[in-house]
C-alpha cells in the first residue's frame, strides 16, 4: 500500500519531489468516517508550495484495511466534500479551526459548507446566514423566480448573484400530489438524513428568515402571495419568512440538454442513468423522476434536488406491464389495468421522462437495465438482504486496486 501510495504521490504531484528535510506533513490526527470509508486528510508543505491530499482507506472482510486512492486535485477533494454528500463523522475538540485547516486546503468552499460537511450544523446555518447578509450588503439585483419548471408543491425564488436557492412550501399543491405539508417536512428530514451518495443535494432549513422588501418587485410579491401566503408577513421594509430550505442553485436538466451541443447531451444522460443507480443502492427511490427535477453542478455532475415524492425503494410494488388481454386491448391506445399507489412500472421511464427519441436512445444504450422490472426488484432484494452498497466518490481510475 504505501508502495502504492508513494508512486501515486510521484505520478500526481510532480512538483513536490524534493529531500525530506525539505518537506514538512501537516496530517490531521483523526480521520474523516463516512459509509464504509476513512479519509485521512493532510498537505505537504515545501518550497515548491502547499499540496493538499486526501487519502481513501477502506476495509477488506478478510485482509482488514488497506489504502484505496490517492487525491490531490482540490477540485477532487471537493467533491468529496461536496453538498450532495452525507456528512462525515469526525473527532475534534476544535470545530473552528478543523474547518479553516480544511479551507486551506479547498479555498473556493465556504466555511459554512464545510461546518455542514462535517455536521456542525448549527455552526454551518450561522455561518451561511452571516454570508448571506454580507453579500446582501454587498450587492444590489433583485430577488427573481428561480429558473425552472415550477414546481406544484413549492415556491422557488432566487437572487441571481448568490449562488442558492429559496424554497417555500406553498399553501396549496397541484392536484397531482396527494399528499399535505407534514409529508413534505418528513421526506424532506428523510434525505437530510440519509446517505445521499453525492446525488441528492443537502438542504438548509431556517425559520422566520428576514428578507429586505426592497429587493422583490411587485410581480414576485403578488406571485409570494398568491402561493406562499399564509408562511410570509411583511413588516416595515422586511419580509418574513416563517419557513424555507435553502439549496445549492444548479441549471435544470431539462434547460441544460435545450443548449446542450451532443456530446454533453449524451454525457448528461448518462450521468442521470447513473445518478439514478447511485439512489436505488441506497434505498432510495426519487419519485417523480421528470428532468426538472435534476440539476446539472459545476462538475457536471447530475443532482436531484426535488424530495416531495421521495420514499424509501422497499416501500415500492414495481411491476412489469400487464399483457394486452385481447385484440381490443391490444389495439386501444391506453390499456386499463389497476394501479395501486405504491405501484411502479420502470419500462414507462422513457415514455414519460424522455420523449426526445435521441435521449431515450442515449439512457437505453448506456442504462437498459432501468426500463427492466427485474433490476430494481433485485435492488430491493439487495437492501433487504443487508447488502449495503459502496459508491466511490472519486474517479475510479483513482483506485489503487487498478495497480495490484
Amino acid at each position: 500500500d504505501i508502495r502504492l501510495l508513494v508512486k501515486a504521490f510521484y505520478k500526481q504531484a510532480p512538483d513536490t519531489h524534493h529531500q525530506h528535510w525539505q518537506m514538512r506533513f501537516d496530517i490531521l490526527h483523526t480521520p474523516f468516517y463516512r459509509n464504509k470509508a476513512a479519509y485521512i486528510v493532510g498537505r505537504v508543505v515545501s518550497q515548491s508550495g502547499v499540496q493538499p491530499f486526501i487519502i481513501a482507506v477502506l476495509h477488506h472482510e478478510d485482509q482488514g484495511l488497506y489504502l484505496d486512492a490517492l487525491l490531490t486535485k482540490s477540485s477532487q477533494m471537493r467533491v468529496i466534500f461536496g453538498f450532495a454528500r452525507a456528512y462525515f463523522m469526525v473527532e475534534t475538540h476544535a470545530p473552528s479551526a478543523l474547518v479553516r485547516f480544511l479551507n486551506q486546503l479547498m479555498p473556493n468552499k465556504t466555511l459554512a459548507e464545510l461546518y455542514n460537511a462535517i455536521g456542525f450544523h448549527k455552526q454551518g446555518k450561522t455561518e451561511f446566514y452571516r454570508e448571506f447578509l454580507n453579500h446582501l450588503t454587498h450587492s444590489n439585483d433583485e430577488f427573481t423566480i428561480a429558473p425552472g419548471t415550477p414546481g406544484m408543491v413549492m415556491m422557488v425564488f432566487t437572487l441571481p448573484s448568490f449562488g442558492y436557492v429559496f424554497k417555500v412550501i406553498k399553501d396549496k399543491f397541484g392536484e397531482s400530489k396527494p399528499f399535505g405539508r407534514d409529508t413534505v417536512l418528513k421526506r424532506y428530514q428523510l434525505v437530510k438524513s440519509h446517505d445521499r451518495v453525492g446525488r441528492m443535494a443537502d438542504t438548509i432549513e431556517y425559520s422566520n428568515v428576514v428578507f429586505p422588501l426592497a429587493r422583490f418587485d411587485s410581480n414576485l410579491l403578488a406571485q409570494l402571495h398568491k402561493t406562499i401566503g399564509s408562511s410570509m408577513v411583511i413588516e416595515g421594509d422586511w419580509l418574513i419568512i416563517k419557513h424555507l430550505y435553502i439549496e445549492r442553485r444548479m441549471t435544470p436538466l431539462n434547460l441544460f440538454l435545450e443548449n446542450a451541443d451532443e456530446k454533453s447531451a449524451a454525457d448528461a444522460i448518462e450521468e442521470y442513468g447513473q445518478a439514478l443507480k447511485e439512489m436505488i443502492a441506497v434505498n432510495i427511490f426519487p419519485g417523480d423522476m421528470l428532468l426538472k427535477n435534476f440539476g446539472v453542478s459545476k462538475h457536471k455532475r447530475i443532482i436531484f434536488y426535488d424530495y416531495d415524492e421521495v420514499q424509501y425503494l422497499t416501500d415500492m410494488n414495481f411491476r412489469a406491464l400487464p399483457k394486452a388481454k385481447s385484440y381490443d386491448d391490444y389495439l386501444m391506445d391506453e390499456q386499463s389495468y389497476s394501479v395501486a399507489p405504491q405501484d411502479v412500472f420502470p419500462e414507462q421511464l422513457c415514455t414519460f421522462v424522455m420523449p426526445n427519441p435521441t435521449y431515450k436512445q442515449f439512457l437505453t444504450s448506456t442504462h437498459p437495465e432501468l426500463l427492466d422490472v427485474n433490476f430494481w426488484k433485485q435492488a430491493q432484494q439487495n437492501i433487504k438482504n443487508g447488502k449495503v452498497s459502496h459508491i466511490y466518490p472519486y474517479p475510479t481510475a483513482q483506485r489503487f486496486i487498478h495497480y495490484w
